[in-house]
C-alpha cells in the first residue's frame, strides 16, 4: 500500500480497500450464485415442497464451488492481513483456488458430513423438547466457528486436513473470547446483509467477514508463536544455566 498524505490519501486508502473487498466478494458471489439460488428457493418454497430435489444439487455444488471458493478469500485476506503483494486481485483469487482446489474439495465433503448430521439431528430433536433444541443450536453455532477457523487454518498453513480438522477444534473450544468475537461479527454482517442491507450482500458480506475471522485468528496464532518462542528460550536459559 503507498503512503497517503491529508484528506485525499484517506480517500484513496478508502477507495483500494472498498475495491478490494467488493472484487474478491464479487468473485465469490459468482461462484456461489448456484448455492445461493438453491437456498433461495428452499427458503421461499418451504422445505416440505420438494425439499430432497433441492438437496441433492447443493450436495454437489458447496464441495464443488462454495468451500474452495471461501477458502480463497480466506487466502487473499490473509495476503492484505500480513500485507503480502498481490499483483492483481482476480489472478490472485484464481491462483489461490486452483492451488488449492483439489484439498479445498476433499475439505468441503468432510465439512458437509459434519454440517449433515448436525441438521438431521437438530430437526429430528427439536420436535422433541425445546431443551434439546437449544442445546443443537448451542453445537450449531460451535460448528460454525470450527468451520471458520478451518478456512482460516487452510488458508494459513500447509497442513493435512487430519491436522487442520484438529487444531481447528483445539482452537475454537480453547478460545472462547476469540469464538465469541467471530459469532458476534459474522452474525451482525449477515443479519445486516440479509435484512437491512441486502443490496450490499454481493460486494462486502463474505469478504469483510474472512477479514474479520482471519484477523482474530491471525493474532491469536501470534499470540501462540510468542508464548512459544518464550517457553523455549526460557528452557534454553534454564540448561545453560
Amino acid at each position: 500500500m503507498r503512503d497517503f498524505n491529508g484528506f485525499t490519501g484517506i480517500l484513496y486508502a478508502a477507495a483500494e480497500w472498498i475495491m478490494r473487498f467488493s472484487v474478491v466478494n464479487i468473485l465469490w458471489f459468482l461462484f456461489n450464485l448456484p448455492v445461493l439460488l438453491i437456498i433461495s428457493s428452499i427458503y421461499l418454497n418451504g422445505f416440505e415442497a420438494g425439499f430432497v430435489w433441492y438437496l441433492l444439487p447443493l450436495l454437489l455444488f458447496i464441495p464443488l464451488l462454495s468451500v474452495p471458493s471461501t477458502i480463497a478469500v480466506f487466502s487473499m485476506v490473509r495476503d492484505w492481513i500480513m500485507q503480502t503483494g498481490q499483483s492483481s486481485l482476480v489472478k490472485s483469487y484464481f491462483s489461490y483456488l486452483k492451488k488449492g482446489y483439489r484439498k479445498s474439495l476433499i475439505a468441503g465433503v468432510i465439512l458437509q458430513c459434519f454440517w449433515a448430521v448436525w441438521i438431521i439431528d437438530f430437526y429430528f430433536f427439536k420436535a422433541e423438547s425445546s431443551l434439546l433444541e437449544i442445546v443443537f443450536i448451542v453445537i450449531g453455532v460451535g460448528l460454525f466457528v470450527y468451520t471458520i477457523n478451518f478456512f482460516s487454518l487452510a488458508a494459513h498453513y500447509q497442513m493435512r486436513i487430519r491436522d487442520i480438522m484438529k487444531n481447528a477444534f483445539f482452537i475454537t473450544v480453547g478460545n472462547p473470547l476469540m469464538s465469541g468475537f467471530i459469532v458476534i461479527c459474522n452474525l451482525s454482517l449477515l443479519y445486516t446483509g440479509m435484512t437491512e442491507l441486502l443490496f450490499l450482500f454481493p460486494f462486502f458480506i463474505c469478504s469483510l467477514s474472512a477479514y474479520l475471522s482471519f484477523l482474530a485468528f491471525y493474532r491469536f496464532s501470534l499470540k501462540v508463536q510468542t508464548k512459544a518462542q518464550l517457553d523455549k528460550t526460557g528452557n534454553l536459559l534454564q540448561k545453560s544455566g
